[in-house]
């Protein structure tokens, strides 16, 4: 699938959103988006799914089976999650017998098994981002996109996700993923499309670099701003915690020690989860980084 020439926005003399990009992802090729808040993350992958049509240029090559998941499932639909689910399956175009098969996979794969006589509506966030997951891979896709796939899931879902990934390349075919809570680590080897200032930059991946763990001191009433900071520059936030104590002297250290670094970290949190913010001190929020 190719993006050739491709210009983005959202009404006639509006600014532009995406400019002149020009991207490539090929059968088992993985790519992560990323960018900050509002940088055009969610177009490009709309675009690149059918969800858009480009002002300029044109999408190229797109698999005729797409799986599309947005950050956030329209879960106000006068539906249970089995009739949702078989709906699409049959809109997707599978017979009646393979439709239910699909249904009872996902389901049972993805611990919606018990939530099926459930209404859309009455479900949680994590819930219903499980039933738009299940619905984009109820036909084994061509192209998967997800946008924020990690948003809202449990600590089981989140470590689904790549396992998820993997099997649709493993197929011969392609995952587009945006990101900004530094979750690039749980996707080794995908290549890295970074979208600033309306264009998207394709930067290779760090697979093997060596790592830096660096800890910040900062004001605790500015901790969940410089967390989201890190995370949209496409750092890994280990964790954050309260601390009193004096953070050390750097400049009694070696002379050979050098400044800390920053950049993507090649291992996952913990727990995958959201940073614990002590509102008690200051937070120490603790981010990874290439060396050298």
């Amino acid at each position: 699938m190719r993006l050739e020439g491709v210009w983005a926005r959202y009404r006639r003399r509006g600014p532009w959103v995406l400019r002149a990009v020009e991207v490539a992802l090929a059968p088992g090729e993985a790519a992560v988006v990323l960018g900050r808040n509002g940088a055009g993350k969610s177009t490009l992958l709309q675009l690149a799914a059918g969800v858009l049509r480009p002002a300029r240029g044109r999408v190229a090559d797109r698999p005729a089976a797409v799986g599309w998941v947005p950050e956030r499932f329209p879960a106000d639909q006068p539906f249970t999650v089995t009739a949702y689910l078989t709906s699409m399956a049959r809109v997707a175009g599978l017979g009646a017998g393979a439709a239910d098969r699909a249904v009872a996979h996902w389901a049972d794969r993805l611990g919606l098994a018990r939530f099926g006589p459930v209404r859309l509506a009455q479900l949680s966030k994590g819930t219903a981002q499980k039933v738009g997951l299940a619905q984009a891979l109820l036909r084994p896709p061509g192209l998967l996109v997800l946008d924020e796939p990690w948003e809202g899931l449990d600590a089981a879902a989140r470590e689904l996700v790549p396992e998820l990934v993997e099997e649709v390349r493993a197929r011969g075919g392609s995952v587009l993923v945006s990101d900004h809570r530094g979750e690039t680590a749980r996707l080794p080897g995908a290549r890295l499309w970074t979208v600033a200032d309306s264009t998207v930059r394709e930067t290779a991946p760090t697979a093997g670099a060596a790592m830096s763990v660096v800890e910040l001191l900062v004001p605790a009433d500015r901790v969940t701003g410089t967390v989201a900071r890190l995370r949209a520059e496409g750092h890994q936030i280990l964790r954050v915690r309260a601390d009193s104590t004096d953070p050390p002297d750097v400049s009694r250290q070696g002379a050979d020690t050098g400044p800390p670094q920053a950049g993507r970290h090649g291992d996952g949190s913990p727990d995958g989860g959201s940073p614990e913010v002590s509102r008690r001190g200051a937070g120490v929020p603790s981010a990874a980084g290439e060396a050298g």
